[in-house]
Protein backbone atom coordinates (compact mmCIF):
# COMPACT_ATOMS: atom_id res chain seq x y z
CA UNK A 1 0.00 0.00 0.00
CA UNK A 2 1.22 3.51 -0.85
CA UNK A 3 2.46 5.48 2.16
CA UNK A 4 2.66 9.26 2.54
CA UNK A 5 5.66 9.03 4.86
CA UNK A 6 8.70 10.96 3.64
CA UNK A 7 12.11 9.84 4.87
CA UNK A 8 13.94 12.75 6.54
CA UNK A 9 17.09 12.44 4.40
CA UNK A 10 17.18 13.11 0.68
CA UNK A 11 14.74 14.35 -1.93
CA UNK A 12 11.78 12.13 -2.86
CA UNK A 13 12.34 10.48 -6.21
CA UNK A 14 16.07 11.22 -6.27
CA UNK A 15 18.69 8.63 -5.34
CA UNK A 16 21.15 9.59 -2.63
CA UNK A 17 24.53 11.00 -3.46
CA UNK A 18 27.53 11.27 -1.19
CA UNK A 19 26.04 14.23 0.72
CA UNK A 20 22.91 12.31 1.64
CA UNK A 21 24.90 9.24 2.65
CA UNK A 22 27.09 11.44 4.84
CA UNK A 23 24.00 12.97 6.46
CA UNK A 24 22.62 9.51 7.10
CA UNK A 25 25.90 8.36 8.65
CA UNK A 26 26.00 11.47 10.85
CA UNK A 27 22.55 10.57 12.18
CA UNK A 28 23.76 7.21 13.51
CA UNK A 29 24.46 6.90 17.25
CA UNK A 30 26.12 4.09 19.20
CA UNK A 31 23.53 2.28 21.29
CA UNK A 32 25.45 -0.78 22.51
CA UNK A 33 28.96 -2.20 22.60
CA UNK A 34 30.20 -4.91 20.27
CA UNK A 35 33.30 -5.36 22.41
CA UNK A 36 31.40 -5.80 25.67
CA UNK A 37 28.39 -7.75 24.43
CA UNK A 38 29.88 -9.90 21.67
CA UNK A 39 33.68 -9.96 21.41
CA UNK A 40 34.16 -10.60 25.12
CA UNK A 41 31.75 -13.54 24.96
CA UNK A 42 33.54 -14.98 21.94
CA UNK A 43 36.93 -14.84 23.64
CA UNK A 44 35.45 -16.50 26.72
CA UNK A 45 35.07 -19.67 24.63
CA UNK A 46 38.82 -19.91 24.01
CA UNK A 47 39.30 -22.76 26.47
CA UNK A 48 36.79 -24.92 24.56
CA UNK A 49 37.00 -23.74 20.94
CA UNK A 50 39.49 -22.25 18.52
CA UNK A 51 38.94 -18.51 18.24
CA UNK A 52 40.42 -16.60 15.32
CA UNK A 53 40.22 -13.18 13.76
CA UNK A 54 39.50 -13.32 10.06
CA UNK A 55 39.61 -9.58 9.42
CA UNK A 56 38.74 -6.16 10.80
CA UNK A 57 36.56 -3.33 9.58
CA UNK A 58 38.56 -0.37 8.30
CA UNK A 59 36.14 2.02 10.02
CA UNK A 60 37.99 1.12 13.23
CA UNK A 61 40.12 -2.02 13.08
CA UNK A 62 40.75 -2.16 16.83
CA UNK A 63 37.11 -1.70 17.76
CA UNK A 64 35.66 -3.97 15.08
CA UNK A 65 37.69 -7.18 14.70
CA UNK A 66 35.86 -9.89 12.75
CA UNK A 67 35.89 -13.01 14.88
CA UNK A 68 34.96 -16.63 14.30
CA UNK A 69 34.70 -19.74 16.43
CA UNK A 70 35.73 -23.20 15.24
CA UNK A 71 35.23 -26.56 16.84
CA UNK A 72 38.33 -28.51 17.79
CA UNK A 73 39.32 -31.90 16.35
CA UNK A 74 38.77 -30.39 12.91
CA UNK A 75 38.78 -33.11 10.29
CA UNK A 76 38.23 -32.40 6.62
CA UNK A 77 36.71 -35.87 6.30
CA UNK A 78 33.75 -34.61 8.31
CA UNK A 79 31.07 -32.38 6.74
CA UNK A 80 31.46 -28.71 7.61
CA UNK A 81 28.66 -26.52 8.91
CA UNK A 82 28.78 -22.71 8.63
CA UNK A 83 26.67 -20.61 10.98
CA UNK A 84 26.51 -16.87 10.39
CA UNK A 85 24.79 -14.28 12.54
CA UNK A 86 24.54 -10.54 12.63
CA UNK A 87 24.93 -10.04 8.88
CA UNK A 88 22.33 -7.40 9.65
CA UNK A 89 23.80 -6.09 12.87
CA UNK A 90 20.50 -4.93 14.31
CA UNK A 91 19.04 -8.45 14.31
CA UNK A 92 19.99 -9.28 17.87
CA UNK A 93 18.99 -12.92 18.26
CA UNK A 94 21.02 -13.81 15.19
CA UNK A 95 24.13 -12.79 17.12
CA UNK A 96 23.21 -14.07 20.55
CA UNK A 97 21.49 -17.19 19.26
CA UNK A 98 24.73 -18.12 17.50
CA UNK A 99 26.68 -17.57 20.74
CA UNK A 100 24.16 -19.61 22.70
CA UNK A 101 24.46 -22.47 20.22
CA UNK A 102 28.24 -22.45 20.62
CA UNK A 103 27.94 -22.47 24.39
CA UNK A 104 25.30 -25.19 24.69
CA UNK A 105 25.32 -27.42 21.60
CA UNK A 106 28.37 -27.07 19.38
CA UNK A 107 30.66 -29.43 21.28
CA UNK A 108 28.07 -32.21 21.11
CA UNK A 109 27.59 -31.91 17.35
CA UNK A 110 31.32 -31.57 16.70
CA UNK A 111 31.44 -35.39 16.95
CA UNK A 112 29.99 -35.47 13.46
CA UNK A 113 30.59 -32.03 11.99
CA UNK A 114 33.23 -29.38 11.71
CA UNK A 115 31.45 -26.22 12.83
CA UNK A 116 32.55 -22.67 12.11
CA UNK A 117 30.52 -19.80 13.54
CA UNK A 118 30.76 -16.12 12.60
CA UNK A 119 28.42 -14.70 15.26
CA UNK A 120 28.49 -11.03 14.27
CA UNK A 121 29.38 -10.36 10.66
CA UNK A 122 28.47 -6.65 10.93
CA UNK A 123 29.78 -5.31 14.24
CA UNK A 124 29.28 -1.63 13.34
CA UNK A 125 25.67 -2.40 12.48
CA UNK A 126 25.36 -4.18 15.82
CA UNK A 127 26.47 -1.08 17.72
CA UNK A 128 24.23 1.42 15.95
CA UNK A 129 21.37 -1.12 15.50
CA UNK A 130 21.15 -0.71 11.76
CA UNK A 131 20.72 -2.89 8.70
CA UNK A 132 23.41 -1.16 6.64
CA UNK A 133 27.11 -0.51 7.08
CA UNK A 134 28.61 3.02 7.27
CA UNK A 135 28.49 3.46 3.48
CA UNK A 136 24.71 2.82 3.47
CA UNK A 137 25.35 -0.58 1.88
CA UNK A 138 23.39 -3.68 2.85
CA UNK A 139 25.88 -6.49 3.56
CA UNK A 140 23.17 -9.05 2.90
CA UNK A 141 22.91 -7.95 -0.71
CA UNK A 142 26.68 -7.86 -1.18
CA UNK A 143 27.97 -11.44 -1.21
CA UNK A 144 29.61 -11.46 -4.62
CA UNK A 145 33.03 -10.84 -6.15
CA UNK A 146 34.45 -7.36 -5.56
CA UNK A 147 31.81 -6.79 -2.91
CA UNK A 148 31.16 -3.18 -1.86
CA UNK A 149 30.76 -4.32 1.77
CA UNK A 150 33.82 -5.17 3.88
CA UNK A 151 31.62 -7.30 6.11
CA UNK A 152 30.61 -9.53 3.19
CA UNK A 153 34.13 -9.70 1.75
CA UNK A 154 35.47 -10.73 5.13
CA UNK A 155 33.09 -13.64 5.51
CA UNK A 156 33.72 -14.82 1.96
CA UNK A 157 37.46 -14.76 2.65
CA UNK A 158 36.92 -16.78 5.83
CA UNK A 159 35.01 -19.46 3.92
CA UNK A 160 37.69 -19.60 1.23
CA UNK A 161 40.39 -20.00 3.88
CA UNK A 162 38.78 -23.16 5.27
CA UNK A 163 39.92 -25.14 2.22
CA UNK A 164 37.05 -27.57 2.66
CA UNK A 165 33.57 -27.41 1.12
CA UNK A 166 30.66 -26.13 3.18
CA UNK A 167 28.07 -28.89 3.49
CA UNK A 168 25.36 -26.80 5.18
CA UNK A 169 24.92 -23.12 6.02
CA UNK A 170 22.46 -21.60 8.46
CA UNK A 171 22.24 -17.80 8.35
CA UNK A 172 20.50 -16.35 11.42
CA UNK A 173 18.23 -13.33 10.93
CA UNK A 174 15.21 -11.49 12.32
CA UNK A 175 12.27 -9.71 10.70
CA UNK A 176 11.43 -6.73 12.90
CA UNK A 177 8.80 -4.00 13.04
CA UNK A 178 11.64 -1.56 12.34
CA UNK A 179 11.93 -3.08 8.87
CA UNK A 180 8.81 -1.08 8.02
CA UNK A 181 9.27 1.92 10.32
CA UNK A 182 12.90 2.62 9.36
CA UNK A 183 14.78 0.28 7.08
CA UNK A 184 12.52 -0.13 4.07
CA UNK A 185 11.68 3.60 4.04
CA UNK A 186 15.42 4.33 4.18
CA UNK A 187 16.03 1.90 1.30
CA UNK A 188 13.37 3.57 -0.84
CA UNK A 189 14.81 7.00 -0.07
CA UNK A 190 18.39 5.89 -0.79
CA UNK A 191 17.40 4.51 -4.18
CA UNK A 192 15.01 7.34 -5.11
CA UNK A 193 11.98 5.07 -5.12
CA UNK A 194 8.49 5.36 -3.73
CA UNK A 195 8.05 3.62 -0.38
CA UNK A 196 5.29 1.00 -0.57
CA UNK A 197 4.22 -0.13 2.88
CA UNK A 198 4.66 -3.84 3.54
CA UNK A 199 3.53 -6.35 6.11
CA UNK A 200 5.51 -7.84 9.01
CA UNK A 201 4.58 -11.47 9.73
CA UNK A 202 4.05 -12.47 13.35
CA UNK A 203 6.19 -15.54 13.88
CA UNK A 204 9.19 -17.54 12.75
CA UNK A 205 9.83 -18.51 9.14
CA UNK A 206 12.73 -19.61 6.97
CA UNK A 207 13.99 -18.63 3.54
CA UNK A 208 15.20 -21.48 1.37
CA UNK A 209 17.09 -21.30 -1.91
CA UNK A 210 14.99 -21.53 -5.07
CA UNK A 211 17.82 -23.44 -6.80
CA UNK A 212 18.12 -26.06 -4.04
CA UNK A 213 15.05 -25.80 -1.82
CA UNK A 214 15.82 -28.85 0.36
CA UNK A 215 12.18 -29.12 1.35
CA UNK A 216 12.56 -31.75 4.07
CA UNK A 217 15.50 -29.83 5.54
CA UNK A 218 13.35 -26.70 5.89
CA UNK A 219 10.55 -28.77 7.42
CA UNK A 220 12.92 -30.15 10.04
CA UNK A 221 13.94 -26.62 11.02
CA UNK A 222 10.34 -25.43 11.27
CA UNK A 223 9.31 -28.47 13.33
CA UNK A 224 12.19 -27.93 15.73
CA UNK A 225 11.45 -24.22 16.16
CA UNK A 226 7.72 -24.71 16.74
CA UNK A 227 8.62 -26.27 20.11
CA UNK A 228 9.99 -22.85 21.13
CA UNK A 229 7.93 -20.21 19.32
CA UNK A 230 5.07 -19.84 16.87
CA UNK A 231 5.42 -20.18 13.10
CA UNK A 232 4.45 -17.22 10.94
CA UNK A 233 1.13 -17.65 9.12
CA UNK A 234 0.77 -16.54 5.50
CA UNK A 235 -1.14 -13.40 4.60
CA UNK A 236 -4.36 -13.37 2.59
CA UNK A 237 -2.33 -13.96 -0.60
CA UNK A 238 -0.59 -17.01 0.89
CA UNK A 239 2.63 -15.02 1.07
CA UNK A 240 5.18 -13.93 3.66
CA UNK A 241 6.89 -10.56 3.00
CA UNK A 242 5.70 -10.67 -0.60
CA UNK A 243 6.92 -14.18 -1.45
CA UNK A 244 4.78 -17.28 -1.95
CA UNK A 245 4.69 -19.71 0.95
CA UNK A 246 5.95 -23.04 -0.42
CA UNK A 247 5.24 -24.94 2.78
CA UNK A 248 4.32 -23.91 6.31
CA UNK A 249 6.64 -21.14 7.40
CA UNK A 250 8.92 -21.36 4.35
CA UNK A 251 9.52 -19.03 1.41
CA UNK A 252 12.34 -19.11 -1.14
CA UNK A 253 14.74 -16.60 -2.71
CA UNK A 254 17.38 -16.96 -5.45
CA UNK A 255 20.15 -16.44 -2.91
CA UNK A 256 23.16 -16.16 -5.24
CA UNK A 257 21.38 -13.86 -7.69
CA UNK A 258 20.43 -11.51 -4.86
CA UNK A 259 23.89 -11.56 -3.27
CA UNK A 260 22.51 -12.99 -0.04
CA UNK A 261 24.71 -14.48 2.66
CA UNK A 262 22.94 -17.82 2.29
CA UNK A 263 24.21 -17.97 -1.30
CA UNK A 264 27.90 -17.39 -0.59
CA UNK A 265 28.76 -21.11 -0.63
CA UNK A 266 27.81 -24.05 -2.83
CA UNK A 267 26.35 -25.94 0.14
CA UNK A 268 23.54 -28.35 -0.66
CA UNK A 269 21.65 -27.39 2.50
CA UNK A 270 21.07 -23.71 3.22
CA UNK A 271 18.48 -21.84 5.22
CA UNK A 272 18.00 -18.29 6.41
CA UNK A 273 16.11 -18.11 9.69
CA UNK A 274 13.76 -15.23 10.46
CA UNK A 275 12.70 -14.69 14.07
CA UNK A 276 10.07 -12.07 15.00
CA UNK A 277 11.31 -10.40 18.21
CA UNK A 278 8.57 -7.74 18.37
CA UNK A 279 5.78 -10.23 18.97
CA UNK A 280 4.04 -9.95 22.35
CA UNK A 281 4.16 -13.76 22.41
CA UNK A 282 7.94 -14.08 22.81
CA UNK A 283 10.81 -12.85 24.95
CA UNK A 284 14.34 -12.01 23.86
CA UNK A 285 15.51 -15.29 25.37
CA UNK A 286 12.90 -17.24 23.44
CA UNK A 287 14.16 -15.59 20.25
CA UNK A 288 17.67 -16.82 21.03
CA UNK A 289 16.24 -20.25 21.85
CA UNK A 290 14.44 -20.30 18.49
CA UNK A 291 17.71 -19.68 16.65
CA UNK A 292 19.35 -22.53 18.54
CA UNK A 293 16.37 -24.79 17.83
CA UNK A 294 16.65 -23.99 14.13
CA UNK A 295 20.30 -25.05 14.04
CA UNK A 296 19.60 -28.18 16.08
CA UNK A 297 16.69 -29.13 13.82
CA UNK A 298 18.94 -28.75 10.78
CA UNK A 299 21.72 -30.84 12.31
CA UNK A 300 19.40 -33.59 13.48
CA UNK A 301 18.01 -33.82 9.97
CA UNK A 302 21.48 -34.03 8.45
CA UNK A 303 22.52 -36.71 10.94
CA UNK A 304 19.47 -38.76 10.04
CA UNK A 305 20.52 -38.71 6.38
CA UNK A 306 23.99 -40.19 7.07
Amino acid sequence: MKNDYTYPIGTPGKAWGEAEKAAWLASMTVKRSYQEEVATKIHAFSDRFNISQYGALSYDETRFPLLCIKTRQWDNAKPTLLISGGVHGYETSGVHGALQFVDTKAEHYSQWFNIVVAPCVSPWGYEVINRWNPTATDPNRSFYADSPAEESSGLMALVASLETPIFAHIDLHETTDSDETEFRPALAARDGLEYIEGYIPDGFYTVGDTEKPATAFQTAIIDSVRTVTHIAPPDENNQIIGSDVVQEGVIEYPTKKLGLCAGLTDADFVSTTEVYPDSDKVTAQECNDAQVAAIVGALEYLLAQR
